[in-house]
């Protein structure tokens, strides 16, 4: 009963653990889906993510959580095994522990069941009329009528009361077994956790090299939550299934079958009887079991949908407090709890029939065991010995047949992440590099587009033969509609993505002859979205060079003007920023961001709408800072804020993929083209004192 009790409490506690990871995921999923859309912004404006659907590909609703059935078991499961290749001799070693331990459990309640026949032997033998042996005994039994009791009695080795010698050899034995079994049990165990841990250690380090390996349009097209789910979760799931599953799978197998054969040598006809409860058993599991699943189903989707009220609840709490909707969020709240309460109380109620009613069959069964194995007793077909040990057996013969069941579903678990993962690992990966040259550790930065062609999509074009030149030093401005191109562009320049023709060089060396590590090295980027990893200041100023000095770390903050606001703070650059970065202003965040591109020291320098998201004031701040660090070297300014542009050296005016105007701001101002209507949209009611005579009678006018 205590196996059977541990057994529940083991599958509780999976079913507490998958409700949790549950909730977790539905309150990841919003997020997700968000963080999603703003990685395809930041990545380009012009690029237009795909509807996402929820579905097989990312485990459906749950799209965080492992996923539960494989498209394709058989194949996932050998490539799975094929990763325990190099650990085969210790594969086999927890295999040879395994069956060592089931042999020694199995046997030992027949030993036991010898040490019951010393007990009764000697009970018996007690009874003989003095000078009679037991052949005599018998005999007179015989010619009595007690034929079964004759019988009985020579199944036995009567003694002159209990052999208390042989009875504790025979006790020591079994628990010499016993403990045995256990220490090859631990020791499978101590090995396979080392095993899984080798293997889990290798598939991290091949994803996480995958993941530096694979082109940025991955990475567009997919949901992040669900590439978080299969570099995270699904491999954990793997490590659970091997480590769990694989062991407990092999350990139950064999106990069943070693336990059958057990019962067939002791007797053949009571293991027929108990044979026949498992059919019964999983009929039962079958009928309750599909029931079950169905309420279960309905409980995560439930389940889902409160959190997801739950976490709009939170995130939106200020708007729901501005709108004065509390009540309505506590009766969509309620509403959503009580159809929750309603589903999870009848799946627990159907699939807590399961238990009791796989128990009542094998309860019957064993009722059939005692009543046949009493009369095959009485009847002196078996000793009481054997009797007792097929009982025994037959009380451990429906442990490991529930743990199959549990196992498998487990594996079935594994085997489905291990598929997404190697999903995840198969897919292409970035033009390999011809690194066949090299620039100097400082590069004059003239960047030369050669007839340039890109595009998303093989049926959408984007940029077609685009050419143009940056020269060494000069500020490059990008302006245009959103969609123009203007981020894709830039991206092209850091091999972000690969051209469809056409060539870019930095320097005279076309940029695909240069490994892309080398060619990043040389740009110091500033993105819209200020991005600091968790740590201090100085660590997030210093990411830009790992090997900057404690001086160029300085130097590059007061260069920036993050020197000014830092020294204000109580912990200065040792200020620790939150996980949300909430402790440091919008602005304060890009002029970090700004200093971290100016320790690094780049030959060219891009500038990805760094001032969009801060107020006029802080803007000024970062013009400066940005001004400062484009001195002397290359530098490319996407802009939507035409003001901070106007002493850019040229400036480009891109609509769907194509330069249509460049020059400098009076320039362009004076064409009265694309730059113009730009211009005028923005500056119209402001500039007008400060533009050329043409330009002011088109004002007027």
């Amino acid at each position: 009963m205590s196996g059977q009790n541990q057994q529940k409490r083991g599958w509780a506690a999976k079913a507490e653990a998958a409700k949790a990871a549950r909730a977790a995921a539905e309150a990841e999923a919003a997020e997700a889906k968000d963080d999603a859309t703003l990685a395809a912004a930041a990545n380009d404006d012009d690029f237009e993510e795909p509807e996402y659907t929820p579905g097989e590909a990312d485990g459906g609703m749950f799209g965080n959580l492992p996923a539960k059935k494989a498209k394709a078991f058989w194949p996932s499961a050998k490539r799975l095994m094929g990763l325990l290749k190099p650990e085969a001799a210790g594969v086999i070693f927890v295999v040879g522990l395994v069956v060592v331990s089931v042999v020694l459990n199995v046997i030992a309640p027949k030993v036991l069941g010898g040490a019951m026949d010393v007990i009764f032997g000697g009970y018996m033998g007690k009874k003989l009329p003095e000078g009679v042996s037991q052949e005599q005994f018998t005999d007179m039994l015989r010619q009595q009528g007690e034929d079964n009791y004759a019988d009985m009695l020579s199944k036995l080795h009567l003694t002159d009361g209990i052999d208390f010698s042989r009875l504790t050899f025979l006790i020591s034995i079994v628990l010499l077994m016993y403990f045995v079994a256990n220490i090859f049990l631990w020791a499978q165990g101590y090995v396979l956790n080392r095993i899984v841990m080798k293997v889990i250690n290798r598939l991290r380090d091949d994803v996480q090299a995958k993941l530096n390996r694979l082109p940025l349009n991955y990475f567009d097209t997919r949901q992040r939550g669900d590439i978080l789910s299969r570099v995270t979760n699904d491999v954990d799931n793997v490590q659970q299934g091997l480590q769990q599953a694989f062991a407990q799978l092999v350990s139950s197998v064999l106990t069943v079958l070693g336990i059958v054969v057990m019962m067939f040598i002791v007797s053949w006809e009571l293991a027929l009887i108990a044979l026949i409860a498992l059919p019964l058993s999983g009929i039962l599991a079958g009928v309750i079991g599909s029931r079950s699943q169905k309420l279960f189903a309905a409980q995560w989707k439930n389940t889902g949908a409160l959190n997801g009220q739950i976490e709009e609840s939170f995130s939106g709490h200020e708007l729901v407090k501005v709108f004065g909707r509390d009540a309505d969020m506590l009766a969509r709240f309620d509403e959503r709890n009580e159809a929750l309460y309603k589903a999870s109380f009848g799946a627990q109620f159907v699939s807590g029939i399961i238990f009791p009613a796989m128990n009542f069959v094998s309860y019957l069964a064993y009722v059939g065991i005692a009543v046949v194995g009493g009369l095959r007793v009485a009847s002196g077909s078996m000793s009481l010995g054997d009797a007792t040990a097929f009982i025994q057996y037959s009380r451990e013969f429906t442990q490991p047949l529930g743990q199959i069941a549990g196992m498998a579903n487990m594996l079935q678990s594994g085997v489905a992440s291990a598929e997404r993962v190697f999903e995840f690992l198969d897919a292409d990966e970035q033009v390999p590099e011809d690194a066949a040259k090299h620039l100097p550790a400082r590069t004059d930065g003239h960047v030369e587009f050669e007839n340039v062609s890109f595009s998303y999509a093989a049926d959408k074009p984007l940029i077609e033969d685009l050419s143009f030149s940056a020269e060494p030093g000069h500020t490059v401005a990008i302006v245009g509609p959103t969609g123009a191109g203007k981020t894709t562009l830039v991206n092209l320049v850091m091999r972000f993505y690969e051209l469809n023709s056409g060539r870019i060089t930095l320097d005279g060396v076309d940029i695909k002859e240069l490994s892309r590590s080398e060619l990043r090295s040389k740009v110091g980027m500033v993105l819209q979205d200020a991005w600091l990893f968790g740590g201090t200041i100085y660590d997030n100023i210093k990411y830009g060079n790992l090997d900057a000095t404690e001086e160029q770390v300085m130097e590059a903050a007061k260069a920036t003007y993050v020197d000014r606001f830092v020294r204000a703070l109580p912990d200065g650059y040792q200020t620790i920023i939150d996980e949300e970065g909430t402790n440091v202003s919008a602005g304060e965040k890009q002029l970090i961001t700004i200093a971290r591109a100016f320790v690094s020291d780049p030959s060219l320098l891009i500038l990805d709408e760094a001032t969009s998201s801060v107020d006029t004031r802080t803007e000024l701040l970062l013009q400066k800072a940005m001004a400062a660090l484009r001195t002397d070297r290359t530098s490319f300014v996407i802009a939507h804020r035409l003001s901070t542009i106007r002493d850019a050296d040229t400036i480009l005016v891109m609509e769907n993929g194509s330069i249509v105007e460049q020059g400098r701001h009076s320039e362009l101002l004076a064409m009265q083209g694309a730059y113009y209507r730009l211009y005028m949209s923005q500056f119209a009611g402001e500039d007008a004192g400060e533009a050329p005579v043409d330009e002011t009678t088109a004002v007027h006018s």
